[in-house]
């Protein structure tokens, strides 16, 4: 576990490290590699060798999902945490975005679920506001089924899938 979390912290400081040498005009127009039409956004934050920033990105990466109960867009108290690290990074890191991606479990019509993970990823930025991020900040885009992280057809499975993942840009 602790070997998984280092090796994640120092690809992320890698990539960190890399972002800074191309410029701005590179960060913002490229092209959403998962087609769903999303703006990407640089960090701009300037600080790409700052090791506490670093540290920050990995705090992100590892702590990137909140997850609901079924046919739900309430946040569960330990998806708590998630939001306020992600909200003090945000909101301390003004010209940095997040994508909010909601997900579903493979239960529902398709229709249904693309609604469902949209309410999920708009709850989520509802805290992320509540707690000081700017709106401008923040995408959301729903996935509904179509992207599990766990393929069983049981309830272990579906509670991993009923989520919003949130991805620095």
């Amino acid at each position: 576990m602790i070997q998984n979390k280092l090796i994640a912290a120092a690809a992320i400081v890698g990539v960190v490290l890399l972002s800074g040498c191309h410029g701005n005009a590179t960060k913002n127009s490229a092209a959403p590699s998962d087609g769903a039409g999303i703006n990407t956004y640089g960090s701009g934050n300037g600080s790409a060798g700052n090791g506490s920033d670093a540290a920050t990105s990995a705090q992100l990466a590892a702590q990137h999902s909140v997850y609901f109960d079924f046919d739900s867009a309430e946040i569960k108290p330990d998806g708590q945490a998630t939001i306020t690290l992600w909200a003090k990074y945000l909101s301390t890191h003004p010209t940095s975005h997040a994508r909010l991606e909601g997900n579903t479990d493979e239960r529902g019509t398709r229709e249904y679920n693309i609604a469902l993970g949209e309410r999920r990823g708009n709850t989520v930025a509802q805290a992320l506001e509540s707690q000081g991020v700017s709106a401008q900040q923040l995408s959301v885009v729903s996935y509904g089924e179509e992207r599990p992280v766990a393929l069983g057809h049981d309830e272990a499975s579906w509670s991993q899938n009923r989520r919003v993942d949130l991805v620095q840009q």
